[in-house]
C-alpha cells in the first residue's frame, strides 16, 4: 500500500523558529484538560452550532489534530492508555470494570514526571479503578472502600503527587454522603448539606424535554455543579505552583458531557432545541452492518442482577425521533459550554500568573459519542466517526498558531507528547508516539491510528475482540474472534453509509489494512485481567 501523504499544511505561526527555540530552554509546565464524552465536532470552530469561545480561541492560536482517534471508546480503558501510554491489551484495561494495576499506572507520565522533578496533580475524575465493584477493592474510587481515606488524603495516586477526586461525576448515581466519596463529594456536603444540593439536582424545573431519554434541565445551581467545582480546584491548584519554581503538570478532568444528558440551569437553556444541527444519517441501518451491532443492541448483560438492570436502562436509549435528539443535543451543548466556560476561566488565571508564557495546555477527551449518529446515542462497540473522534488541541510556547494537522493520531500519544516536550526518557518502552514533530515540522507524517477493545459479556451478553485501524482515506474494523468486520472508504462515504468489507473491489485496501491490524506489538497480556466490577 501507499504510503498516505502527510495532511500537514506549511506553518502558520508568526513566530520566528529561533523565538520558539529560545522559550523552549526551560522545561515546560503542562496543563492537560479533558473532558469525557467530548466529540471531535462538537466545537464552534468545528461549525457546530454549540458555543465554545474559549476553546474556539484557544484554537485560534494553537494547533488542532483534527483526526485525533480514541484508543478505545469507553472510559477505564481509554484513560488508562492516556496515563500510561500503552495500548489496553497491554496495561491490561481492556474493558470498563477492571482496575489499572498501581504499579502500572505509577510508571505512567505523571509518575515519570514527578521522578524528573515535577509537580504533578489531578483535578477532577480519574477513573482508573473501578467505582461500582463486586466486593471492597481498597482503590480510592471503590464505592466500598472510600470510607478508608481520610479527609486530609490528596495522593499520592498513580503517579499523581496531588489528587482532588470527583467519583464518576456522572449523576445517574447522586453524589455520596461522606465518609463515601472523595474531595468532591466531601465539599458538596459542606457539612450535611448534600440531601438538599440533591434535591435541587432532581428538581427539574417543569421544562418539557418531550420525554428524552436521559434529559432533564438540573435545577442544581452551577456553583455547585462539578464542572465548576474542576475549575475552581484548578485555579486554587495553579495558585500553588505559581509560588515554588518546579515544573507542574496538572491534568484537569471534566467528567461532562458525558450521559445523563442533565445540564444545570440556565446554561441547559443557552441552545434552543429548534436551533441544534442534526446530523444527516440518524436512522438504525443494521442490515448494513456486522453481526454484532444488532447482537449488542438485542442482548443482556452478563453480569450480576442489579448491575445489569442499570446498564440495559442507563447505557441504552430507545430509537429517537428527531424532537428527542434536538433535547439530547441542545443539553449536551449546554454540559460543554459550561466546561469551555470554565477553561475559560482557568485560563485566564494561568496568564494572569504569567504562568502562560512557559506552559503548554492541550484539551481533549477520553471518548465522544454517537449522538445521533446511525439512530445510535451514548457508546458501543460500532466504531463511528462521532465516538472515534475527539478534539485535541494544542496551545502555548513553541505551538505553531492558527494550525490544523489531519494526520490520524490517538489520544494515547499524550504520553510520549508530555514526556519528549519535558526532555524525559520513559522507564520502559511505549506505545505512545510523541506528536511533537507533527506540530513543530512540515516533514513529520503518520499512517494510522489504532484502537482495541475486549468487549466483555458483561456489557450486552456478547463477547468481542475489537481493533481499528484508522488512516486518512479509510477504516477498517475486524472482530477477532468471529473474523467479521467493517470498512468504510471515509473519502467517498465520510458518513459512513456502506460496508466494504469483503467486496472484491476493496480487497487490495483491506489487505493492506489488515496487515496494519498485525503490526501491533506482540506485547499483550498472556491472560485478559478479571473484571472486579461495573465500571
Amino acid at each position: 500500500m501507499q504510503r498516505p501523504k502527510s495532511g500537514i499544511r506549511p506553518r502558520q505561526s508568526n513566530e520566528p523558529t529561533d523565538e520558539i527555540a529560545i522559550k523552549m530552554t526551560r522545561r515546560p509546565n503542562f496543563l492537560f484538560i479533558t473532558a469525557d464524552q467530548h466529540r471531535g465536532d462538537c466545537f464552534g470552530f468545528e461549525g457546530r452550532k454549540v458555543s465554545t469561545p474559549h476553546l474556539d480561541e484557544m484554537a485560534r492560536k494553537g494547533t488542532v489534530f483534527s483526526a485525533c482517534m480514541t484508543v478505545n471508546p469507553i472510559c477505564q480503558p481509554a484513560r488508562a492508555s492516556m496515563l500510561t501510554g500503552l495500548l489496553p491489551r497491554t496495561h491490561g484495561v481492556s474493558d470498563n470494570g477492571i482496575d489499572l494495576p498501581p504499579e502500572v499506572g505509577e510508571a505512567g507520565f505523571a509518575g515519570t514526571l514527578s521522578k524528573a522533578g515535577y509537580h504533578t496533580a489531578l483535578i477532577g475524575k480519574a477513573h482508573f479503578s473501578t467505582s461500582h465493584n463486586f466486593a471492597p477493592s481498597g482503590t480510592p474510587e471503590c464505592r466500598d472502600s472510600m470510607h478508608l481515606f481520610d479527609d486530609d488524603w490528596h495522593g499520592p495516586y498513580m503517579g499523581f503527587d496531588h489528587v482532588e477526586m470527583v467519583v464518576e461525576g456522572h449523576n445517574a448515581h447522586l453524589p455520596l454522603v461522606p465518609p463515601n466519596g472523595q474531595h468532591y463529594e466531601s465539599w458538596y456536603d459542606a457539612g450535611g448539606k448534600n440531601a438538599d444540593r440533591n434535591a435541587m439536582y432532581m428538581d427539574r424545573s417543569g421544562r418539557d424535554t418531550k420525554d428524552a431519554p436521559q434529559t432533564w434541565h438540573s435545577g442544581l445551581p452551577p456553583a455547585f455543579h462539578n464542572s465548576t467545582w474542576v475549575g475552581d480546584r484548578t485555579v486554587a491548584q495553579l495558585n500553588t505552583v505559581a509560588e515554588t519554581d518546579d515544573p507542574f503538570c496538572i491534568w484537569a478532568s471534566f467528567p461532562d458531557p458525558h450521559h445523563p444528558f442533565d445540564c444545570p440551569l440556565p446554561w441547559s437553556l443557552l441552545h434552543r432545541p429548534e436551533d441544534v444541527d442534526l446530523l444527516e444519517h440518524r436512522t438504525l441501518d443494521l442490515d448494513q452492518r456486522p453481526w454484532w451491532h444488532r447482537a449488542t443492541l438485542e442482548g443482556q448483560p452478563d453480569i450480576r442482577a442489579d448491575m445489569a438492570e442499570f446498564r440495559s436502562k442507563f447505557s441504552r436509549v430507545p430509537e429517537l425521533s428527531d424532537d428527542h435528539l434536538r433535547e439530547v443535543i441542545a443539553n449536551y451543548y449546554g454540559m460543554i459550554s459550561l466546561i469551555d466556560h470554565n477553561v475559560g476561566r482557568i485560563l485566564a488565571e494561568l496568564d494572569r500568573l504569567g504562568l502562560d508564557k512557559n506552559t503548554i495546555v492541550i484539551y481533549t477527551s477520553d471518548h465522544g459519542d454517537w449522538l445521533g449518529d446511525h439512530g445510535l446515542l451514548l457508546k458501543g462497540p460500532m466504531m463511528y466517526e462521532g465516538l472515534l473522534r475527539v478534539g485535541c488541541l494544542f496551545k502555548g510556547p513553541g505551538i505553531p498558531k492558527g494550525t490544523r494537522v489531519s494526520d490520524p493520531v490517538s489520544n494515547l500519544d499524550f504520553a510520549a507528547t508530555l514526556l519528549d516536550y519535558a526532555g524525559v526518557t520513559p522507564a520502559s518502552p511505549l506505545h505512545s508516539q510523541s506528536m511533537r514533530p507533527l506540530i513543530e515540522t512540515n516533514t513529520a507524517s503518520r499512517v494510522y491510528a489504532f484502537s482495541e477493545w475486549d468487549l466483555r459479556p458483561s456489557r450486552c451478553g456478547v463477547a468481542l475482540q475489537l481493533q481499528t485501524i484508522r488512516t486518512a482515506t479509510h477504516k477498517l474494523t475486524v472482530d477477532l474472534i468471529s473474523k467479521d468486520g467493517e470498512l468504510y472508504d471515509l473519502i467517498k462515504d465520510p458518513r459512513e453509509m456502506k460496508n466494504v468489507y469483503g467486496d472484491p473491489a476493496f480487497r487490495t485496501v483491506q489487505t493492506n489494512l489488515e496487515a496494519m491490524l498485525e503490526q501491533r506489538p506482540n506485547d499483550a497480556l498472556p491472560q485478559a485481567m478479571e473484571q472486579t466490577g461495573m465500571a
